[in-house]
């Protein structure tokens, strides 16, 4: 059963990525995404994709468990037959690595492996017997062993086999292999490495067609928002792969839809919850969001994404709002940010204060402190250490109860200044619907 409220479902329906995401992921990936997807839709379709997604798998039992939930009746005659199937090449490709796998263990051999594939290959061949065959032996069952479920296994058989093979394409898919079973195992710092690896050899200007490298570059991104949200210090990886020329322009060429989590990382990150606008890195990669999003709105938009353009393109204070409340349904319910949505609505909330005070002469204290949910004098500390952080000209007149602010030319606040003057009547009356949505939350 559903927690959300029927409103709060639409959004989420409305907002929900995975069917644009699924073309971009292993299978075995998008498991744990469905399994979020319980607030909304119904268990049976969610079950009844799992079972479709993982149909033509090795993954008998865990197919007949989900079999047995949708049916409740006698399995498949095509899952009996693949359960005979598996348990055969098991034996087999079992029996045909255990010569490799053994040669491997022996203290010796270990010490004599150096950095060198072809050296190494030669002294396995002419002193085990192990030949290039046995080698891709090892390929053979990693694959095997990911596609039954096997992760730790398929993870210890592709690292074996990328040491020891000089196949450029097999390696690279291995690397993919094995960065899905770091992924699938929450191994998040060995995800990262394997992610690098993925990196340098995709974009090296030698790496293939335009398009080839559009497509792997594409994945990437998707794969990567795994490890970078679930790590320390994840946002600020995330924000450095995805502003990176060549990423960015995949995003905005491939995956538009990436922009929400490219909103919540900079919104979200340490540099914003730190020292906020006043930290000149912050400032140009919330400049380069801004610019992004504006270009990018009528491919993809959605409330996190609304909540920039509200903020920081159309200056609407209340539609800002807005968006950030329709933002913690899509927090509730994307797989990848429930780890950042505390801090992301703070930060978001803190956002909507500092801009608001950028673009007016003169506040009221006591109407400020309501828009924050503070008490008239927690109000008056919050907004002096804004100032301090922002280094903003501003004098606080205790006895009138204001604030009021001096803006120098040239900010990156300026052009917002100049295109809400004389509007203060409507901003106080947006101000005033602001703090009456704020309360509710």
């Amino acid at each position: 059963m559903s927690d959300l409220t029927s409103e709060e479902l639409e959004i989420a329906r409305q907002y929900d990525l995975v069917q644009k995401m699924i073309p971009f992921f292993d299978r075995h990936l998008l498991y744990p995404i469905l399994e979020s997807l319980g607030d909304i839709y119904d268990e049976k379709t969610i079950t009844k994709l799992t079972y479709e997604l993982f149909k033509d798998t090795n993954m008998t039992n865990f197919l007949e468990e989900q079999w047995k939930k949708l049916d409740g009746g006698s399995l498949p005659a095509e899952i009996v037959a693949k359960k005979e199937q598996k348990e055969k090449e098991f034996a087999n490709l079992n029996e045909a690595t255990k010569k490799v796998l053994d040669v491997l263990r022996q203290q010796d051999v270990q010490e004599h492996l150096g950095q060198d594939k072809n050296l190494n290959r030669e002294y396995l061949e002419q002193n085990h017997g192990i030949t290039e065959e046995d080698i891709d032996r090892l390929y053979e069952f990693g694959q095997f062993q990911y596609n039954s479920g096997d992760y730790v296994m398929a993870s210890d058989l592709l690292s074996n086999f990328r040491a020891l093979t000089t196949n450029s394409e097999k390696v690279l898919n291995a690397t993919w292999g094995k960065l899905a079973c770091e992924i699938i195992s929450t191994n998040w710092e060995s995800a990262l490495k394997e992610l690098a690896k993925l990196r340098e050899v995709i974009d090296t200007r030698s790496f293939g067609e335009t398009l080839v490298q559009l497509h792997y570059r594409t994945w990437i991104i998707h794969w990567s928002l795994f490890p970078f949200f679930n790590t320390d210090n994840g946002l600020e990886g995330l924000l450095d792969l995805y502003f990176s020329s060549s990423y960015l322009s995949t995003i905005q060429a491939a995956c538009p839809w990436i922009l929400r989590y490219l909103v919540a990382a900079v919104v979200g990150s340490e540099s914003s919850t730190k020292s906020n606008l006043s930290n000149p890195n912050f400032q140009k990669k919330l400049k380069d969001l801004i610019r992004i999003v504006d270009q990018e709105q009528y491919e993809y938009n959605d409330p996190l994404t609304g909540f920039i353009k509200a903020l920081y393109i159309d200056f609407d204070f209340e539609e800002a709002n807005n968006k950030l409340n329709e933002s913690l349904v899509i927090f509730k319910t994307d797989f990848f940010l429930a780890n950042v949505s505390d801090i992301f609505v703070k930060n978001a909330r803190h956002l909507i204060a500092e801009v608001y005070c950028r673009v007016h002469n003169r506040i009221d204290l006591n109407d400020f402190s309501k828009f924050l949910n503070l008490s008239r004098d927690d109000g008056e500390k919050w907004i002096a250490n804004l100032i301090k952080q922002t280094k903003m000209n501003a004098k606080i007149d205790e006895a009138a109860g204001s604030v009021s602010f001096e803006h120098p030319s040239g900010n990156v606040y300026q052009h917002v200044i100049e295109k809400t003057k004389g509007l203060s009547f409507k901003a106080n009356q947006i101000l005033a619907t602001a703090l009456q949505q704020q309360d509710q939350v």
